[in-house]
């Protein structure tokens, strides 16, 4: 079962796949099943055209996995993945070529 503890739309700046990107879903996503705890930190760069366009696209993706343990959800865990997140994101931005404009959501901050 996966489950987004938290998860915002920025504007962005991605070069993407031929066609430019505007924006960027953040996300920490959390997957749980057979006895084991997984993390994510993710991207997705998508074209946002206008302020309508909330289309996101994922061939502009990338993720880093921060967590993989025996057990059970943890809200004291999530929370400290949450305090080092932005810090994993501006990594991944990077790396991919984007960049995240962390002053300008488009929406406000979704916690699960």
């Amino acid at each position: 079962m996966d489950f987004n503890v938290y998860e915002q739309y920025f504007a962005a700046s991605h070069p993407g796949n031929g066609r430019p990107r505007h924006a960027v879903r953040a996300a920490l996503t959390v997957s749980s099943g057979e006895g084991r705890v997984r993390c994510t930190a993710s991207l997705s760069f998508f074209p946002h055209e206008d302020e309508e366009d909330f289309c996101v696209s994922w061939d502009v993706y990338a993720e880093r996995q921060l967590l993989d343990v025996r057990g059970r959800r943890s809200k004291k865990r999530e929370t400290a993945l949450l305090e080092g997140l932005r810090d994993v994101l501006e990594e991944l931005a990077a790396g991919s070529g984007g960049e995240v404009f962390w002053d300008r959501p488009l929406i406000p901050a979704r916690f699960g």
